[in-house]
């Protein structure tokens, strides 16, 4: 069997679907996570560990450039989406990565049908983080399909937004 190049593991959805089929036929258990991953740093390496150690393959969606922009403001990403792709796929935990434009996972979700499915702890850190978790748009879809939800643990003070902050700051 040879080695995928990091390269080859970025597809398109429609590509890992039947991937995702595959695993499932042969007791694999399949976890998918998302983000933006804009600046790679040492926290996201720490969730996508944690997310990898709740089942056999990671799956990540990164957000493309649009949908970074939307929710990111104007000024991101600073890294274009096949770069962050990359980066993030060939990282140890990283099984496939694929890139998405929508507004949420949801609909990829639906497709996939992961057995886990991971958000960062900074979508949990609020004053009252089960109000917070109400918020997780993921989750009715989850339920409905069977899936389990994870928060990977907090890296305190590890973020892209603290990166740029201190960058600008030099």
């Amino acid at each position: 069997m040879t080695r995928q190049t990091p390269s080859r593991k970025v597809k398109k959805l429609a590509e890992i679907l039947p991937l995702v089929r595959s695993a499932k036929r042969n007791g694999l258990k399949v976890v998918t996570t998302n983000g933006a991953f804009d600046l790679l740093h040492v926290g996201h390496v720490r969730n996508l560990e944690f997310a990898k150690s709740l089942g056999d393959i990671l799956i990540v969606g990164v957000n493309s450039d649009s949908s970074v922009k939307a929710y990111k403001g104007p000024s991101r990403p600073i890294i274009g989406e096949r770069e962050r792709a990359e980066l993030v796929v060939s990282l140890k935990p990283v099984d496939y990565v694929f890139i998405f434009s929508d507004k949420n996972p949801i609909r990829w979700i639906k497709k996939i049908r992961p057995d886990f499915h991971v958000k960062g702890a900074e979508w949990k850190r609020t004053a009252s983080s089960k109000w917070k978790i109400k918020k997780v748009v993921e989750l009715p879809t989850l339920e409905k399909i069977g899936a389990k939800f994870a928060f990977a643990p907090l890296v305190k003070g590890k973020s892209t937004t603290n990166l740029i902050e201190k960058v600008k700051k030099l």
